[in-house]
């Protein structure tokens, strides 16, 4: 069962005063059942700089990609299970990952993880919980809780060698490809 989470959202009145226009539970969840990670889509942009006009939820019947927008961005948060359960569901045909969108290109001549990846955006991971191995082509790194990590395009994989889950939060925006 995914994490459950609280977004508020603020905005503008017809006068122009700040007010709040949103406070539940996000609209967006992404999970494919056991062994696959969560994903909560909290807000999106679909172009730079962002329009703050109006009151509308941009995060609804936009389709699951893991790339930003070309030109915007993405706020979510991703429950990552442990290995011992995640890697049997990447390898699994039809995996999340098997996925095709433009500015995403899954890394399979890297067989050190079923995870490896590039997108063409700079990524700010933040550690909310728990404990994560962040793979690159050469090296690794154990991210814990608080750490951050800013991921420019690099091929990489998410790892979580523990038997808990491990929640990260990301802001990706667009950019150009490498």
């Amino acid at each position: 069962m995914p994490r459950s989470f609280r977004r508020v959202v603020t905005g503008h009145n017809a006068q122009g005063r700040s007010i709040f226009v949103m406070d539940g539970v996000p609209p967006v969840v992404h999970s494919r059942g056991a062994g696959s990670t969560a994903v909560t889509e909290f807000w999106q942009t679909d172009r730079t700089p962002a329009s703050n006009a109006g009151n509308d939820d941009p995060t609804p019947g936009q389709p699951q990609r893991v790339p930003p927008p070309k030109h915007g961005s993405k706020f979510r948060v991703v429950e990552y299970p442990p290995d011992s359960q995640r890697v049997a569901a990447l390898r699994a045909p039809g995996s999340s990952h098997d996925a095709k969108s433009e500015g995403y290109v899954r890394d399979l001549a890297n067989k050190r993880h079923p995870g490896f990846h590039k997108t063409d955006s700079i990524d700010y991971a933040i550690v909310l919980s728990g404990e994560i191995w962040a793979l690159m082509d050469e090296g690794e790194v154990l991210l814990k809780t608080g750490d951050v990590l800013i991921q420019r395009g690099t091929s990489h994989a998410w790892s979580n060698r523990t038997e808990e889950p491990c929640c990260v939060a990301f802001v990706l925006i667009d950019a150009e490809p490498v």
